[in-house]
């Protein structure tokens, strides 16, 4: 059984990993099974690892030792059964890798540590008023020396990679912004991977925003259990992602999930899209209009229960959107689940799940398969956890991904 990050996983509930394959010269395949069956399921005997991978009880020993041996993996205390000889559980070491991820978002930048269980050990965050490059560029450089500083050397020696999780065509939101147009066209122009290689002297992994969240979700939250859903971040826009046979599928040009651009009605039933219902874009609106400031939204620990008047309202917007949304998703995509998630208070995500739910039922799904509706568990952090988890998976782990990498 496995506990993470407030839910309990059993073995039998998580989809299985398998396709060992035996021979010569495929070790680094076998390894990454290896890594990505433990990753998922928690610590286990080598005697099960052989038997989930398919691979010889021989060939499953002598990868662990080798894992072992380079520190990714730890042993367990042996476990006597009724009969035969006691089992030695193996689990991913915790401190056998470590990762960077930069999230720049439309209010603020967060760079993370994440160690081999996804769980953050060091961050640093910056808020703006609008992610202009010299800001984030800045907080890079800044961010990155700050937590070098806050490393010991054992773990900035086993520091693999950064990935950058970023909107896609980030120069084209100045209007939502509120932003100068001149000042955002300057994106079009900036190299994001050589000026982060030249800062970090590491790998650089880009991925959409949205689509790192996703990514956070199917490597160390919920989506675990479900082979292909859908997957929504409700942020300060809304975007997504898509997993289809247990891979997070980024799409031709890397936007699979852009879901903040789908066609779907308002409450009126008047053409709309849906970062016009479902984003905290569009609760920061409501705010303006009412003279209160946007910015308490962002607040550190997010606390909204003093906005209900408008909070409320614009929760049966979002719910009623994202019904519609599933709709279309479902009719394209034969889903068995939706996974809801977002920079969000808990009890709002929670209630915003259940919304939709209820708005899901009004709804002609006739000819479609009703998917499971549930709630993400990472929450804010998802897009720089998925943004780290990117060089982990592209070196450690079993995972179909586009995402560019370029080395310093």
């Amino acid at each position: 059984m496995l506990a993470k990050r407030g839910i309990i996983v059993t073995a039998d509930h998580v989809r299985s990993l398998s396709g060992g394959i035996n021979q010569t010269g495929v070790r680094a395949h076998n390894e990454r099974l290896m890594l990505s069956v433990l990753q998922r399921n928690g610590a286990l005997p080598g005697s099960d690892l052989a038997r989930r991978t398919g691979l010889s009880p021989q060939t499953a020993s002598v990868i662990l030792r080798k894992l072992e041996q380079d520190g990714l993996l730890r042993r367990g205390a042996s476990v006597k059964g009724k009969v035969g000889k006691p089992s030695v559980p193996f689990a991913l070491n915790p401190d056998g890798v470590f990762t960077l991820g930069l999230k720049v978002g439309r209010r603020s930048a967060d760079m993370v540590v994440l160690d081999m269980l996804g769980d953050i050990r060091h961050q640093v965050r910056v808020t703006y008023d609008y992610p202009l490059p010299d800001t984030v560029f800045g907080f890079l450089r800044d961010g990155f020396a700050a937590l070098m500083n806050d490393m010991p050397e054992d773990m900035r020696a086993r520091l693999s990679g950064i990935g950058i999780a970023a909107p896609f065509e980030l120069w084209h939101w100045h209007e939502l912004l509120g932003a100068p147009a001149d000042q955002f066209a300057a994106w079009k122009d900036a190299d994001f991977a050589t000026q982060a290689a030249q800062i970090t002297g590491l790998a650089v992994h880009m991925v959409n925003d949205a689509t790192a969240a996703c990514r956070a979700e199917h490597v160390f939250g919920i989506g675990r259990e479900y082979r292909d859903y859908v997957y929504f971040y409700v942020g300060a826009f809304i975007g997504g992602g898509i997993v289809l046979d247990h891979a997070v599928f980024e799409g031709n040009q890397d936007n699979a999930g852009a879901f903040g651009s789908m066609p779907v009605p308002d409450l009126q039933n008047r053409p709309a899209q849906l970062i016009d219902l479902a984003s905290i874009h569009a609760l920061e609106g409501r705010l303006e209009r009412a003279g209160q400031d946007p910015r308490q939204l962002w607040a550190q620990p997010q606390d909204w229960s003093h906005l209900e008047t408008h909070v409320g309202p614009w929760l049966e917007q979002a719910a009623d959107g994202l019904a519609w949304a599933v709709v279309s998703s479902c009719a394209v995509m034969d889903f068995e689940a939706v996974v809801i998630d977002g920079a969000l208070p808990a009890d709002i995500r929670a209630r915003l799940v259940d919304m939709t739910c209820a708005a899901l039922a009004t709804k002609d799904m006739r000819g479609l398969i009703p998917p499971v509706t549930v709630a993400g568990n990472i929450g804010a952090d998802a897009r720089g956890i998925g943004a780290a988890a990117g060089p982990m998976i592209s070196q450690f782990l079993l995972g179909r991904s586009s995402a560019q990498v370029q080395y310093p």
